[in-house]
């Protein structure tokens, strides 16, 4: 589903309105709310919005556990950081239990052990079925999405949950979940704004398979749902925006 806002103050409204929505209704059903968030620029007043009233006493805190779709291979006090990131604008100002928070990196650890590590640690929280509640996606003007760039062998993973590799254009390493895993979410969220994503965009939605290219073609929730909350920028080239 596609839904189209005016602006970003609605889009990021919608998207606190989401995750409290996703929230209140896995703690309903089995006492523990599963969320992997995204970073990038386009969560961030979003987070912020969760972390203040109203949304902030709308959520049982101590019932959430946090996770990444994606992280650079830095430390977590590092700028680009998602982690920290998150930690600065909503981690820090809700009570959720440090034992709950999921970082996707580790000192001293490679990331293609780490990696192995976290699917690991994924299977045992969630179960062997790895169905996240909900996941946060962006997307890049190139179409990528989490770490699933254009190009990078990842695209083709069927198997592996989590995946690291070493991203020659950026040059540092990547981890991220992978699509196989993603797509078994009960819902999936994409946030993006701004004229820059408009033609990726549209390819996305709208062009052929070429997932190779545009690897946010990957994500399709086998049982669940993908919603794209974008402003009218992003949505400007879309033919069809019902």
């Amino acid at each position: 589903m596609i839904e189209i806002f005016k602006n970003t103050e609605e889009q990021n409204i919608a998207a606190a309105e989401q995750f409290v929505q996703s929230a209140k209704e896995a703690i309903a059903a089995k006492g523990i709310f599963n969320v992997a968030l995204t970073g990038g620029s386009s969560p961030e007043k979003f987070y912020k919005l969760l972390a203040e009233s109203p949304y902030r006493e709308q959520v049982e805190w101590e019932k959430v556990a946090i996770y990444w779709g994606d992280e650079r291979w830095v430390p977590l006090d590092d700028d680009k950081s998602n982690a920290k990131m998150a930690e600065r604008t909503l981690l820090s100002h809700v009570p959720i239990p440090k034992e709950q928070i999921y970082f996707m990196y580790k000192d001293g650890v490679e990331p293609e052990t780490y990696a192995l590590d976290y699917e690991h640690l994924l299977k045992k929280n969630l179960g062997p079925e790895g169905s996240f509640d909900l996941i946060f996606l962006g997307m890049g003007d190139d179409g990528h999405t989490a770490s699933l760039f254009p190009g990078e062998a990842v695209l083709g993973e069927e198997i592996q949950w989590v995946d690291a590799y070493f991203l020659i254009p950026q040059d540092m390493y990547r981890i991220t979940l992978t699509a196989p895993l993603i797509n078994k979410a009960k819902k999936i969220v994409f946030v993006l704004y701004g004229e820059k994503k408009a033609h990726a965009l549209q390819q996305v939605l709208e062009g052929p398979d070429q997932h190779t290219k545009y690897p946010s073609q990957l994500i399709k929730p086998t049982n669940g749902e993908v919603l794209w909350f974008i402003d009218e920028a992003a949505a400007a080239n879309l033919t069809n925006k019902a």
